[in-house]
């Protein structure tokens, strides 16, 4: 009785993959329109590209998920093949990319923001209306990881509502002669115009390798959980793809190219603009919910590396409802830093500096993981008839995953090497605690 209790209790595959497409959806789509923009329609071509390759990401973490028996996310299956090492760089280089992630996050809310209460900022008061924001979000989270869970599913539909509304009325504002006139305003060629959006399109797929993380809380994981991940990342692909496509069929390219509230702007050019104003104080809500999510998971990953001896002591640390809030203070203060450091002269120039480098340092342990998993399967004695198409998959999603860091952008590329190269330094300083043996020998 008690089995079957809680076999109840379990999602069916259909939930599982609802909630997989609403976690990757978030707030990552709110400043999107814009910067897609900047290129022109032809970048539905970029869409298709990251959804591909996407889906083989998603594909190949279902699998990892399910196959690995070590703890840590990516950095238990990197080291599959890389050892604590990969395992270091994994986890230190997958906590960089949150840090900046959510730094971009606070961006968006300050954006739409501003836009609700038509206020006009300098750079140096977005840099600082940023800082408070992620300051803010911080503070709140002191209350532990209950409050910060209730709040941010409630936020989420503040992206979710304006998103799928717009995929299916947006058609009636839609002007095919627009969109065609939106189709390559700057005359790029094909391969350039494709490349300049697929950093900015993968990042709205960040969080995909979270997607595997329910496998105890689903029905029959080894069947549901791939078609849930496979199935939400096709879900938010479509919805991406929808709106912001018929977005440029609404909105001059070159006017949505300079908002700072892009869903905004266009439900004020649909109905009015009230409606917009209500669409953006609904985008601020769910960004800044977030945003606070973000913040604390963030914690948590440094929290978790330093149980590992990853990172120092005192991010492991806690009170008693669970909260490590001196991990959370030093990574806020890194945050406001680099908010200070990448001051641009337009909200989305910076926003887009922020998400380049957030997509660099994240790819990294994503072809980390993939290139562990032929060496995974090995080690956990997976058939070799599953084996082949998984490791053909991982080799698609590592191909797509280089080509990601190419199309970055030089600037994005260094900064992202630089980060990287100084976990190898990191790592010799704590690499003694997991070569004892050795070092005796």
């Amino acid at each position: 009785m008690g089995t079957l209790a809680q076999e109840k209790k379990k999602m069916n595959v259909i939930q599982l993959t609802v909630i997989t497409a609403i976690n990757m959806m978030g707030s990552g789509i709110i400043m999107l329109p814009t910067n897609l923009a900047q290129v022109g329609t032809m970048s539905i071509l970029s869409w298709v590209v990251t959804a591909g390759g996407a889906m083989c990401l998603a594909y190949a973490f279902s699998r990892a998920g399910m196959y690995t028996t070590k703890q840590g996310g990516m950095g238990g299956y990197a080291e599959y093949s890389f050892g604590k090492a990969g395992s270091f760089l994994a986890n230190y280089t997958y906590g960089v990319s949150l840090v900046i992630a959510n730094a971009a996050i606070a961006i968006s809310a300050v954006g739409y923001a501003a836009a609700v209460f038509d206020i006009t900022l300098s750079p140096v008061q977005v840099a600082l209306a940023t800082i408070f924001t992620l300051w803010l979000a911080t503070v709140l989270n002191f209350g532990g990881p209950s409050i910060t869970g209730k709040i941010s599913t409630f936020t989420v539909w503040g992206v979710i509502i304006p998103v799928v509304f717009i995929s299916i009325v947006g058609w009636f504002f839609f002007s095919g002669k627009l969109y065609a006139a939106n189709w390559n305003p700057h005359h790029y060629d094909f391969f350039t115009g494709i490349s300049k959006s697929i950093s900015i399109t993968l990042w709205a797929f960040l969080g995909l390798e979270s997607a595997s993380a329910n496998m105890d809380s689903v029905e029959n994981p080894k069947k549901n959980v791939p078609i849930a991940v496979l199935g939400g990342t096709i879900g938010a692909a479509i919805m991406y793809i929808i709106s912001t496509n018929v977005m440029q069929g609404i909105v001059p390219s070159s006017q949505l190219a300079n908002s700072n509230a892009p869903f905004g702007y266009a439900f004020a050019q649909m109905f009015n603009p009230l409606a917009g104003k209500i669409v953006m104080a609904l985008m601020v809500l769910s960004c800044f919910g977030s945003l606070l999510g973000w913040q604390f998971t963030i914690a948590e990953v440094f929290r978790s590396s330093a149980i590992e001896g990853y990172f120092p002591k005192i991010f492991g640390k806690t009170i008693s409802n669970g909260t490590p809030i001196m991990g959370m203070v030093i990574i806020t203060i890194l945050q406001s830093l680099l908010s200070l450091m990448t001051i641009s002269p337009s909200l989305s120039k910076q926003f887009t500096i922020l998400v380049n480098l957030a997509v660099v340092t994240n790819v990294v342990p994503y072809i980390l993981s993939m290139a562990a998993l032929k060496t995974m399967q090995k080690t956990e004695n997976i058939s070799p008839n599953s084996q082949t198409l998984t490791n053909v998959i991982a080799l698609i999603a590592s191909i797509y995953s280089i080509y990601a860091l190419y199309t970055a952008g030089a600037t994005a590329l260094v900064g992202g090497a630089l980060v990287t190269f100084a976990g190898w330094t990191l790592y010799g300083l704590v690499s003694y605690k997991f070569d004892v043996q050795k070092v005796n020998n």
